[in-house]
């Protein structure tokens, strides 16, 4: 099998907490050497997200695993030149720091390409380095709900709700990685360096479907619809009879006509026309409701397949870790922490015909590279890093 795409990339990831290191460990799983820069004694917060295991958090082991950890006080005057030794090797920076917080610490991107002329800077923080709200601080929740995703969650009678997760970390880490090799195929193509001006809530905007559209063109803002999709129907999720869920979303005319039919509901053949049933939620979503309720959901799983009608089960964590098509697809790993401890982490999304992608060794102690990192790539002494570490400058 051929090397992964990205060997011989280095990435610096200079930030805390999800979307962020989300972009460098993706870049790591297609074989970039991930370098996280982490402060002392502290590390990154996500090492400290309940619920604990003998007091660090399994979620520490998907955004740390595969890097390398080199504590270092940014706070530290001594830091900066450190940091940007660093930088002269290294392909891409990642960062989340607020714009005066990066420049205070010596390191945006002018002081990066002052030393190395080839840099891409992803700088991902909240509202862009632009704009009046450009120092702002924000999280996942706070951008969700101004890109408008929250307003659109949750029931008509009820208040805006958040989603299960917070996905704004996870939709923004993958565009800013998509954004980083975009970066980085310019600096090749160009030979000069590169800035990513990443706002977090953007990403949201961009997968917001018809939202602003729609609102262009009609003048209509969306309101809150539920589990309801306000151009399908049927479009929901439904109890079973062993107290189950499916999903069940019939988007064309003809998944209706092949769901009709299997409920064996001749009575509903006028409203085999989407603008018809959609006008007619009611009594089309009560006809399911009805159906699958009487069903278990193990063979209705397998009459809706057979009649080729799109469904799928309402997984738990347990279901998903043996669930067959998952485990034979490796979708999920079967991992050990640094401890030997077992752990569950999805794996690398995708297959690809011409190299593999490694999630890589088990997620680090703060620190755990400083000492091998300053010697093989800066080439610093003993002495030296003693007096580093006597200085708190490194740990």
């Amino acid at each position: 099998m051929n090397r992964p795409p990205l060997d011989g990339i280095t990435v610096l990831d200079i930030s805390t907490i999800l979307a962020a290191p989300l972009i460098s460990s993706l870049l790591g799983e297609f074989g970039a050497e991930v370098i996280k820069i982490e402060q002392p004694g502290v590390g990154d917060p996500t090492r400290g997200y309940p619920p604990l295991r003998d007091g660090e958090s399994p979620a520490w082991e998907r955004f740390g695993r595969g890097k390398k950890s080199i504590g270092i006080d940014l706070h530290n005057p001594e830091a900066a030149g450190l940091v940007l030794e660093l930088v002269k090797d290294a392909d891409i920076v990642v960062s989340n720091f607020r714009p005066a917080t990066l420049a205070r610490f010596g390191l945006d991107f002018d002081d990066l390409r002052a030393v190395n002329g080839r840099i891409v800077l992803v700088h991902l923080t909240a509202y862009g380095r632009t704009g009046p709200y450009s120092e702002r601080p924000g999280f996942a929740r706070v951008v969700e709900a101004f890109s408008g995703l929250t307003h659109r969650t949750g029931f008509p009678d009820g208040p805006p709700m958040f989603s299960g997760y917070a996905i704004a970390d996870g939709v923004s880490g993958m565009y800013g990685a998509f954004a980083a090799m975009t970066a980085l195929r310019q600096r090749d193509t160009t030979g000069e360096a590169q800035l990513v001006d990443l706002g977090l809530y953007e990403p949201m905007l961009r997968m917001m479907e018809d939202f602003l559209p729609v609102y262009g063109a009609l003048g209509a803002v969306a309101g809150r619809k539920g589990n309801e999709n306000p151009a399908i129907a049927p479009n929901g999720i439904f109890r079973t009879g062993d107290e189950r869920w499916i999903v069940i979303p019939a988007s064309t005319d003809q998944m209706w006509s092949r769901l009709r039919r299997l409920m064996g509901r001749e009575d509903l053949v006028g409203l085999d026309r989407m603008a018809d049933r959609v006008a007619h939620r009611d009594v089309v979503d009560n006809a399911v409701t009805d159906y699958v309720r009487s069903r278990d959901l193990e063979s209705l799983l397998e009459d809706l397949h057979a009649a080729g009608i799109v469904a799928g089960p309402v997984n738990t964590a347990e279901d998903i870790v043996t669930d067959p098509h998952i485990r034979e697809r490796g979708s999920v790993l079967e991992v050990q922490d640094r401890h030997g401890r077992p752990s569950y982490i999805p794996s690398p999304a995708g297959r690809f015909s011409g190299f593999d992608v490694d999630p890589g060794g088990p997620a680090p102690s703060i620190g755990q590279d400083t000492e091998s990192i300053l010697r093989e790539r800066l080439h610093v002494d003993p002495e030296t890093i003693r007096s580093l570490r006597d200085g708190n400058v490194i740990s």
